[in-house]
């Protein structure tokens, strides 16, 4: 097992690193980054497309080494120490398998190109073995099949356990489930969860997809251009986001956007709030039909039922802005009905940086500052 820290971590891709095709200009792509991945849990790095998450996966597997900062394994530094001897299992995108070796030779490859002993070959059966056993049916029938007669599912499977049958102090894991359909997507989230669970070997999981993040994360790890925005468990960061990048990225609740940002002038107490954007999510919206004093006036721009989960999502026109709400289905709302909003919660974001600066909670006037204790929720 391993703790990873990243400390105070830069590196800076560059045309001629061969990450880019030409013709692009150098790119930053972590900036003094600092992350604690802790011993035996899973941390999903969520983040869009072209943040840095692929990057920070490779400087801690030494595929590519800072240009400052430190990489730790169990606080010894890791600059010395080659890819190979890091005990590190990866899972990429491609599933990188080889093409004409059977699923059963490529889950051992690990022992194949190392020198033949009597101790390693009964490791490498042991370990075999033990593989097999864990994952059962979901790989029995396909380890004597070539990569190019398996799906991508199955593809997935056998990097998988290549993974597990390498015994590895770290897993590092790149969107393995990117190609596939969304009902194969849900079953092996589920479960590669089942089975993170069992190892509780470190693991570090990159995606853009806030559903697999929530679905797979002991901690959260919140990316965005090179830099890490917000770490903690899942429902901490939805319910006291860092910022207004961190609550509009993380979704609990789709169907809706996850949150609406209003001008803090158009609320009752606006003379405090002038200056600032007030966040609200959809579940924290309150539709009356009726005029109410402590209410803002919107109109139905667009109202639609997801019967299945008796859920209608609105988007409510409030001068400028929109504001989306959840409610239970049977409301009459229609298209061009005036409403009266009220929230139950919402945060407070700086306009200017974007900042939190406070949460209300409930329908008191008790304000929640970032840096308190308190989680909402």
């Amino acid at each position: 097992m391993a703790q990873i820290d990243l400390r105070d971590v830069c590196k800076t891709l560059s045309e001629s690193s061969g990450i880019f095709g030409g013709g692009r200009r150098s790119t930053v792509a972590i900036r003094d980054l600092t992350l604690r991945v802790p011993d035996g849990q899973t941390m999903v790095v969520l983040g869009p497309s072209g943040c840095g998450k692929t990057t920070l996966l490779k400087l801690i597997a030494g595929l590519l080494q800072p240009d400052s900062g430190d990489v730790l394994f169990n606080d010894a530094d890791m600059k010395a120490v080659s890819p190979g001897e890091r005990r590190i299992g990866m899972v990429f995108q491609n599933y990188a398998l080889y093409p004409n070796l059977v699923s059963r030779t490529n889950v051992r490859s690990y022992f194949l190109f190392r020198k033949k002993t009597a101790a390693l070959d009964a490791l490498a059966r042991a370990k075999f073995e033990r593989t097999s056993a864990l994952m059962g049916v979901e790989l029995a029938y396909l380890l004597d099949r070539k990569p190019t007669t398996l799906s991508g599912g199955e593809k997935q499977r056998v990097a998988l356990g290549r993974c597990i049958t390498r015994d590895a102090a770290v897993f590092l894991v790149d969107e393995p489930f990117a190609n596939l359909d969304q009902t194969l997507r849900e079953k092996y989230r589920v479960n590669l969860k089942r089975l993170l669970k069992q190892f509780k070997i470190t693991t570090v999981y990159v995606t853009h997809d806030h559903h697999e993040a929530l679905l797979l994360a002991d901690i959260l790890a919140v990316m965005d251009r090179g830099r890490i925005e917000q770490v903690g468990a899942p429902r901490e960061i939805y319910d006291a986001p860092k910022n207004t990048f961190v609550a509009a990225f993380l979704n609990i609740s789709p169907g809706a956007p996850p949150i609406s940002l209003i001008d803090g002038h158009r609320m009752p107490n606006r003379e405090t709030l002038a200056q600032m954007w007030v966040g609200v999510r959809p579940e924290d919206v309150e539709v009356s039909r009726e005029p109410r004093a402590d209410g803002l006036q919107g109109t139905i721009a667009e109202s639609i039922t997801l019967p299945p989960r008796d859920t209608t999502f609105l988007t409510i026109s409030i001068g400028e802005r929109e504001v989306h709400a959840q409610t239970a289905c049977g409301g009459d709302h229609r298209t061009g009905d005036p409403v009266w909003l009220t929230f139950k919660r919402y945060h407070v974001f700086d306009k200017t940086s974007g900042v939190r600066l406070r949460s209300h909670d409930g329908g008191d006037d008790d304000l929640v500052a970032p840096d308190s204790d308190v989680h909402l929720g």
